[in-house]
């Protein structure tokens, strides 16, 4: 028996939310794959806590479309079995995201350690590794800072010599600029750069808020759902 009266109002807002899931699922696997390029910059030896998070993201986002995928179906054919499989599976996501957050805020002390290790690892490979040396370069350049902690810390690199800095230190950027110390940026790159993330992770975690709340709302309106449709079948 179709569902009828309210319910196909229910009906309606839930595939309006499945869109919304659709769109969300993109956005988590676009935001995993983000994440991804930036920690491939920063930390890049070993597995950590944050090199894990990006495919984390990109995992829930591809679930989350998948699971949109069987509302739609369920909805479509008001089939009961689909939408508890629908139920359970999306609170599963939301659980998982909680996880995740929760996993976040432990561990966020880690991951700035991390990439404080791994950054001066970088730095004494600097004159020896091109590939190395771009990464720090376009750090240096693009979050406007020298060194892990500040400009000092190269001088504990032998090969670069006293009294220089890598050019990229520069604020204007010429060839041979970093041997004059007084037209450089001289705050650490970990403490910029944990601002940066710090500042986006407010955004993030509203953005994750949001999501979370479209998703409860589809738990509930699917709840309903199922209700209707057991009621059809139960008179029938």
């Amino acid at each position: 028996m179709a569902v009828e009266g309210g319910m196909k109002c229910v009906k309606f807002l839930l595939y309006v939310l499945l869109l919304a899931f659709c769109a969300c699922a993109l956005g988590l696997i676009a935001v995993g794959i983000g994440t991804q390029l930036v920690l491939s910059q920063t930390i890049t030896q070993g597995t950590t806590p944050g090199s894990l998070l990006p495919v984390v993201i990109i995992a829930v986002g591809a679930f989350l479309f998948l699971v949109a995928f069987v509302g739609c179906c369920g909805t479509c054919k008001e089939n009961y079995c689909l939408m508890v499989t629908f139920a359970i599976f999306l609170s599963l996501i939301v659980l998982v995201e909680v996880a995740a957050a929760i996993a976040g805020y432990v561990f966020r002390n880690k991951v700035k350690s991390e990439f404080n290790k791994d950054f001066r690892q970088q730095m004494e490979n600097y004159p020896k590794n091109n590939n190395t040396a771009s990464v720090l370069d376009r750090m240096q350049q693009n979050f406007n800072c020298c060194g892990a902690a500040n400009y000092t810390d190269w001088e504990n690199i032998p090969s670069m010599g006293k009294n220089r800095v890598p050019d990229s230190c520069c604020i204007n950027v010429t060839v041979g600029c970093g041997s004059n110390l007084e037209k450089i940026y001289t705050e650490g790159c970990v403490e910029k750069i944990g601002s940066w993330l710090r500042k986006n992770m407010l955004l993030i975690a509203a953005a994750a808020l949001g999501i979370a709340f479209v998703e409860v709302l589809g738990i509930v309106f699917a709840c309903c759902l199922m209700k209707s449709i057991r009621s059809g079948y139960e008179v029938m």
